[in-house]
């Protein structure tokens, strides 16, 4: 059975700094791209970052473009985001998702598994 669990979410102040982890089971995701997605409440999940597979190309949002970094561990399974710099704005539930193979990785449809989430609260 193939599970990703996020964890690292929080309550933070403004400014501040959190650092996600999403942990894999069930199989290695180390020849697909991984990517972060949140969703605020009644909004649609928006893309927010990907890593392909080796981790040598990222794909950032403009809006956390210079404030969040991910970055992957293939022997733990793993794929990370350290938020800096957090705005209020960046309230939201953050997924991880996995096993996407095309470049079309700011896209929902393309990833088959998805976390269930962690509450990421930023205070202005």
């Amino acid at each position: 059975q193939v599970q990703l669990v996020e964890s690292g979410g929080g309550l933070v102040q403004a400014g501040g700094s959190l650092r996600l982890s999403c942990a894999a089971s069930g199989r290695t995701f180390s020849s697909s791209a991984m990517g972060w997605f949140r969703q605020a409440p009644g909004k649609e999940r928006e893309f927010v970052v990907a890593i392909t597979r080796g981790g040598g190309s990222t794909d950032y949002s403009d809006s956390v473009k210079g404030r969040f970094t991910i970055s992957r561990d293939n022997a733990k399974n793993t794929v990370y985001l350290q938020m800096n710099s957090l705005k209020p704005e960046d309230t939201a539930v953050y997924y991880c998702a996995a096993d996407c193979y095309s470049h079309s990785y700011y896209y929902t449809g393309c990833y088959r598994y998805w976390g269930q989430g962690t509450q990421v609260t930023v205070s202005s």
